[in-house]
């Protein structure tokens, strides 16, 4: 019987490859997953921070609905509700003709900032 000789060589690079690809992928898997669990927190936090607001506006109407509120009265009524991380709620409440208030407006406001520091891009001069 003859001996057949096995050559490694090619065998060994393919898993060589084989194991330098899964280590790739292990990695951008890993990396993917931290970087949804932080955009599911900021998610979670935005929502959490619109609830509190929507209730400290809803609040808001009960009072100036009730007669409660100094501006009840006023034929046109509106507050800003500050929260956290420069999100706030704009309410405004128009008087009708039954003395009643409807909204006009209710709306999410954020504070934004031009980003300026772009020192890597040619700005035309």
């Amino acid at each position: 019987m003859k001996h057949v000789p096995i050559r490694l060589g090619p065998l060994a690079l393919l898993l060589a490859v084989i194991s330098i690809c899964l280590t790739i992928l292990a990695v951008l898997s890993f990396t993917t997953g931290q970087a949804d669990l932080r955009l599911a927190q900021r998610y979670a936090d935005t929502v959490t921070e619109r609830y509190a607001l929507e209730a400290e506006g809803q609040a808001f109407l009960a009072d100036v609905c009730r007669g409660n509120d100094l501006q009840s009265g006023l034929p046109t009524v509106s507050e800003t509700i500050e929260g956290e991380n420069g999100l706030s709620l704009h309410i405004e409440l128009k008087q009708n003709a039954r003395g009643s208030y409807g909204i006009t407006a209710w709306k999410f406001l954020r504070d934004w900032e031009e980003h300026t520091d772009l020192d890597n891009i040619w700005t035309g001069e």
